[in-house]
């Protein structure tokens, strides 16, 4: 058996139609899975299905499902539930930032960020941990941040939820080794997506990560989706409680 592969694996990845969600996406289905993705917007979901569909008939479906709120994931659950009775993969990609100074964030700021991209992890974890469980080969994959081990400017509470992220994917990796469950972390350093567009038009801003980064270049989705689904992989069966930090070599550049 090829341990390159996820074949018929039955996968559920959060914030899935841009950016590094959407590229895990396509390369789940590419390498054979089934997958379920959410966003809150209906008609990118629409839209990114219909085109997927074409390609990987009967093998995916979009959801709209807002990862923050408890009957968004109730219904969703519920699906699964129902149309696969258990799940292989749980990609928690969904995220959110707000980028200000700290003394300016307001108490909801500084919430939805943290319910985004902490809680709403930890929530969605727990409700599939019975259909997980289920499975012969379950995996959990958080899409951190080097913004959770570094301050890389993105402003301080969303360095701190990538940050309780990390720590929640070593707490669990260890209390969930016993059912089997693997749970890993990635963290990607700048990338071109949607939520980095207007930071990475900033000529000066670009310069820095550029000039910190030793591969000389910001990362494309693509190259955190070939991680994360690595992660998922039989190939990576010894792998669990792990943070792989995908940044160009930038956390090894000293000078």
């Amino acid at each position: 058996m090829n341990p390159f592969n996820l074949e018929n694996k039955k996968v559920l990845i959060t914030g899935g139609t841009k950016g590094i969600g959407k590229a895990t996406v396509e390369i789940f289905l590419e390498l054979g899975a089934e997958v379920i993705f959410t966003a809150r917007n209906a008609d990118d979901i629409t839209a990114l299905e219909k085109t997927l569909s074409d390609s990987y008939p009967n093998k995916v479906k979009g959801m709209v499902a807002d990862a923050t709120k408890a009957e968004d994931i109730y219904i969703l659950k519920d699906y699964i539930s129902g149309t696969w009775g258990y799940l292989d993969v749980l990609v928690n990609n969904a995220g959110t930032n707000i980028r200000k100074p700290t003394i300016e964030y307001t108490a909801e700021e500084y919430n939805t960020v943290l319910n985004t991209n902490m809680t709403a992890p930890f929530n969605l974890s727990n409700s599939f941990f019975e259909l997980l469980k289920k499975s012969s080969f379950p995996s959990i994959i958080n899409v951190a941040s080097v913004a959770g081990s570094l301050d890389v400017q993105t402003g301080s509470p969303y360095g701190i939820s990538k940050a309780g992220l990390l720590q929640f994917t070593r707490n669990l990796s260890v209390e969930w080794a016993t059912f089997g469950i693997r749970v890993n972390a990635v963290s990607p350093w700048f990338t071109e997506t949607p939520l980095t567009e207007a930071l990475l038009q900033n000529q000066e801003k670009i310069a820095k990560v550029i000039g910190r980064t030793p591969l000389k270049r910001v990362a494309q989705p693509s190259e955190m989706a070939s991680v994360i689904s690595f992660l998922a992989m039989p190939a990576a069966s010894y792998i669990t409680g792990q943070n792989i930090t995908v940044d160009g070599g930038m956390t090894a550049n000293a000078l």
